[in-house]
């Protein structure tokens, strides 16, 4: 694939972030503080409020952009990694939310939610805290 075609993917990808709820506490997270949240490592922001990680359906080319960007694993490895860790009893993957507005509201109304969105969708209620694909 040449690099035009690449950049011209990029731009119409939405530019992805992390939020939560505005009255969390939380001001920002590292990348390895989020991974930790998302592949069931920790379950507690450093502030010890318990997370709760919102994920976007396995079908979302965000979801795939997210996981892509953070761990360098593609889905079908991150399903796996879900599939063995449930099945093992060790953990249960995020919540998954049908669309970006589904994760928005969720965000907004659990003081512990997490969640990605494209930045155009931040409303108030919701903190940025991590920018996981900055557009250039």
């Amino acid at each position: 694939m040449s690099l035009t075609a690449i950049a011209l993917m990029r731009n119409a990808l939405a530019e992805l972030v992390v939020i939560v709820n505005a009255n969390s506490g939380i001001n920002k997270l590292s990348k390895t503080d989020i991974v930790n949240l998302y592949m069931g490592k920790s379950c507690k922001f450093p502030n010890g409020l318990m997370a709760l990680p919102i994920d976007l359906k396995n079908s979302d080319i965000e979801k795939a952009e997210f996981y892509s960007s953070l761990t360098g694993k593609d889905l079908p490895e991150i399903n796996s990694y879900w599939a063995r860790l449930h099945f093992s009893g060790f953990g249960s993957p995020p919540v998954q939310a049908g669309s970006m507005d589904d994760v928005l509201n969720i965000v907004s109304e659990n003081k512990g939610a997490i969640g990605y969105i494209d930045r155009k969708k931040i409303d108030k209620r919701v903190k940025l805290i991590y920018i996981v694909n900055p557009l250039p």
